[in-house]
């Protein structure tokens, strides 16, 4: 798999190294020229040294060949921008962004944001999900990125509609906590019976949030 990550902070470095142990190829944008010298010497992979919200340089980092592009650096304007642009510019499929102020998050997403997450093994589990990020909402994490509250919406031909909760098989460390029908909120209980249009809310760990998605959206 192709990364592009677009910030070398701790953040951008740590999520450098996860996909490298994991046998991806890894490139890194970096502002700081200092800094894209220490990392492309510490890490062994091409670093570009430059704006990641410029044109010039998601060229230069080959984003349009990415399978996945990240933009976790400090500033949440340019995670933004450079996401948009990695997505309809150079049609990236999947795109993260961080979002350092979490009053952004909301507005993130609104712009087009595949997936809005601040936590490192968070990020680490999307980029390797084999999932459609389109169909999967990520609202927050917790106990520091080892869980996450998803939400997602069943659609028509999703195999769990007309059956009961009871009767659902959730992958363990899984447990749907809401659900919205019709703009009313069900907190449900196992006799509850599944519908197209209904909106999950559930609560997983990071490592079972791809047996969810694949449940729910099957």
């Amino acid at each position: 798999m192709n990364i592009v990550i677009m910030g070398g902070g701790k953040l951008g470095r740590q999520l450098a190294l996860n996909m490298l142990e994991r046998k991806n190829t890894v490139q890194i944008i970096e502002k700081d020229r200092l800094r894209s010298l220490r990392l492309a010497n510490e890490l062994d992979l091409e670093v570009i040294s430059g704006n990641g919200t410029e044109l010039e340089i998601l060229q230069e980092a080959r984003t349009s060949e990415a399978d996945c592009f990240l933009a976790v650096s400090g500033s949440d304007q340019d995670n933004l921008v450079a996401c948009q642009l990695a997505k309809q510019t150079f049609g990236v499929k999947k795109v993260i962004a961080r979002a350092n102020d979490p009053r952004n998050l909301t507005a993130l997403r609104v712009l087009g944001i595949d997936i809005v997450v601040s936590s490192t093994e968070i990020i680490t589990n999307m980029i390797e999900q084999e999932v459609n990020v389109s169909e999967m909402h990520l609202l927050t994490t917790l106990n520091r990125g080892r869980a996450a509250i998803v939400a997602m919406t069943l659609t028509d031909h999703s195999t769990i509609n007309g059956t009961k909760l009871r009767d659902v098989e959730l992958p363990n460390g899984s447990l749907i906590v809401s659900v919205l029908r019709d703009g009313q909120m069900i907190i449900p209980n196992g006799d509850l019976v599944f519908s197209s249009g209904d909106e999950i809310v559930a609560v997983c760990e990071g490592k079972s949030q791809k047996d969810l998605n694949r449940i729910l959206s099957r």
